[in-house]
Parts: structure tokens; C-alpha cells; sequence
């Protein structure tokens, strides 16, 4: 099974890790992080490896495509968009964490489609032909989206159980021992302060470079 993640500057880099750490674990797991240029990219003041470029991995059982402030840029970027339209015909599941669902969305894979986001980008999937929802992670066919950052953890959980069964997800999830027990139950704008939700929307764009 290949996995495919996605590298790119000022990406967040547990949108990619979290995952990453699941899914390697997966059924004959074999992971590639592509990009544009093989080498570092940036993720923060932490350095991420570029194995292979766009267009030595032209198929993949999953592709995974991670949010963070980079995404702007990629937006636009048609010659992601074309890589990411040709893998999306082999692959299992073509995924996204955070704001990459936005990146799938203008490339045109979420058309008509349920999808997430981090939720001070979720009322911008519409604009590229996706249907917003507030849901944690989202299945809609091959395509599943995963809200902001930490999600992609339930998501690669979510897929190791339906790819490998609900044995071997448990185990990876004991073996990560993932277990979440924060200290605030604030991890969504549902549950969180209504003044700390207002202050965030206020300063999104902020909050959004480091997503």
C-alpha cells in the first residue's frame, strides 16, 4: 500500500505527522513524502525531506494532502493541481487535513462533495464547489477530509480500520497510546469560550499561518 504525503513550505507539519504515524503502521505500508523539489521544506522552524517529485510518483493507494499557510500558495498552483488530479485516478483514498481540503477543492476533486477544514477555513469550501461540514473527519466516497490538525490522527485511524480491520486499528492506537485527556474541553468553536471562538475569528489570519 503507498502512501503518498504531500510536502510543501509552511505546511503544519502534524497535519502530515499525525497520519503519517498511523498509517505506517497500516497493512504493507509504504510512504513517500512528494513535492515540488526534493529537499527540505519548512514546516515552522521545523525541516521536513522532499523523497520524490510530483512527478516521479504518478499513482498511489492514498494521497495525503496537509493544511498550514503554504496552502495559499497552492491554490493556484496548477502544477500541483495536475499531479493531483492524475494520482487521484489510482488511489484508494485521496485525503486532506486541515486547509488541504481546500487545495483538493481547487483542483477540482470535492465538487459536489462533503468535505472539512479547519473551521476559520470551512466557509471558504464552498467557494471551490465542496459542501461544508462541520463533522471531525468526513468520508464521501474515496474522498476523506479531516478538520483542523489534530484530526488527521482520527483520520489515519479511521482509515487503518477500514483498511486493516478494527484489530490492527486498535493496536495502533494503543501502541501510540493516544489517548486524549487535555486539560480544556476547547478543542472545537462548539465547546470553546464564545470570547476565545470571537477573538480567534477576529485574528484568523494569524491563527491560520500556524495551522
Amino acid at each position: 500500500m503507498r502512501i503518498a504525503i504531500l510536502l510543501f513550505d509552511r505546511m503544519t507539519a502534524l497535519d502530515a505527522i499525525g497520519p503519517y504515524e498511523v498509517l505506517r503502521y497500516a497493512k504493507d505500508a509504504e510512504v513517500v513524502f512528494v513535492g515540488k523539489r526534493k529537499g527540505e521544506v519548512r514546516a515552522g522552524s521545523l525541516g521536513l525531506v522532499v523523497d520524490a517529485e510530483l512527478a516521479d510518483v504518478p499513482a498511489a493507494d492514498i494521497v495525503l494532502v496537509p493544511g498550514g499557510s503554504g496552502q495559499v500558495d497552492l491554490m493556484t498552483d496548477d502544477e500541483v493541481h495536475d499531479w493531483l488530479r492524475r494520482i487521484d485516478r489510482t488511489t484508494t483514498w485521496t485525503t486532506s487535513v486541515c486547509t488541504g481540503s481546500l487545495v483538493l477543492a481547487a483542483a477540482g476533486l470535492l465538487n459536489g462533495r462533503r468535505a472539512t477544514s479547519h473551521w476559520l477555513a470551512l466557509d471558504q469550501l464552498p467557494q471551490f464547489g465542496a459542501v461544508p461540514t462541520e463533522e471531525r473527519v468526513v468520508f464521501d466516497d474515496k474522498y476523506v477530509t479531516a478538520a483542523g490538525v489534530s484530526a488527521g490522527i482520527d483520520m489515519g485511524l479511521e482509515l487503518a480500520n477500514r483498511i486493516a480491520g478494527d484489530f490492527a486499528a486498535q493496536a495502533i492506537q494503543l501502541g501510540l497510546e493516544y489517548d486524549p485527556q487535555p486539560p480544556h474541553d476547547s478543542g472545537s468553536p462548539a465547546k470553546a469560550p464564545a470570547e476565545l471562538v470571537a477573538n480567534m475569528r477576529e485574528n484568523s489570519r494569524f491563527f491560520l499561518q500556524g495551522s
